[in-house]
């Protein structure tokens, strides 16, 4: 008679007692290979690349809701991006299983990396997958958008989203964002913008013929259209005043 499988428990964390680390040099062994469920996307086999793995041993807490980077196949590529979406194990307490959500960068999506794509963007995607928990390196933090852009400094485990992706379609949502400058483009937060005083609208320092250097030189600044509204109405107010003075000095001219 067959024996019963032991019934999984659901966990509400999950200490990792090692983060794997990959460093060039000749392999030891080969790495441990962490495949991911789409088709097409991931290799599942080991890389045969000159890059070994050493265990960093550093217990770290990881809890369910936690954003998560997790080990790629390959050793070139870097780390995967995931939010835990649960953590079960056998009735041991071994072999724990994370339940996890990925973020998508983009150029891992249908129309690729775009020209505001900021450097360390993500999107949530609807790909849902079951890895190891071995191949967790280490926590890292998504931020909102809004949040990404208050930070005084970024780390290499900051991330920020701002779309949800379908991995099936390509679609997004929201499918629309607010766009800014000539180019009419979102806003990339790696980008050095300028701001008119006139209009408030944000300007790229390439599309109004300055350099980086000039535009963190400014202490003020207005766009082209704001500029030629400003001397029209100069214009204006210097023809009234002529007006005026010419009315005044007809009227002395008079007595």
């Amino acid at each position: 008679m067959a024996k019963a499988k032991a019934p999984r428990r659901t966990l509400e964390s999950y200490t990792v007692k090692s983060i794997n680390k990959s460093v060039r040099g000749k392999p030891p062994s080969l790495p441990f290979a962490a495949s991911r469920s789409a088709v097409g996307r991931r290799s599942s086999s080991p890389s045969r690349a000159f890059f070994f793995f050493f265990l960093w041993p550093v217990p770290s807490l990881r809890s369910v809701g936690d954003c998560v980077l997790m080990r790629p196949s390959d050793p070139a590529k870097p780390s995967y991006v995931a939010r835990i979406d649960r953590i079960e194990s056998d009735g041991r307490g071994t072999n724990v299983k994370v339940h996890v959500r990925w973020y998508y960068r983009p150029e891992e999506s249908i129309g690729g990396r775009r020209q505001f794509h900021g450097s360390k963007e993500v999107f949530l995607s609807d790909h849902y997958d079951i890895q190891s928990a071995d191949t967790i390196e280490g926590k890292c933090t998504v931020h909102t958008f809004k949040s990404y852009t208050k930070l005084d400094a970024v780390g290499n485990e900051d991330f920020f989203c701002r779309f949800e992706y379908n991995s099936s379609t390509g679609a997004f949502n929201p499918d629309r964002v607010a766009v800014y400058c000539k180019c009419e483009m979102p806003y990339n937060p790696d980008d050095l913008m300028v701001q008119c005083e006139g209009c408030t609208d944000w300007f790229h320092p390439t599309c109004i013929d300055m350099s980086v250097d000039e535009a963190k030189r400014l202490d003020h600044f207005f766009c082209e259209s704001c500029s030629a509204e400003g001397k029209k109405l100069q214009n204006i107010h210097s023809a009234s005043r002529l007006v005026a003075d010419t009315k005044v000095d007809t009227k002395r001219r008079r007595r």
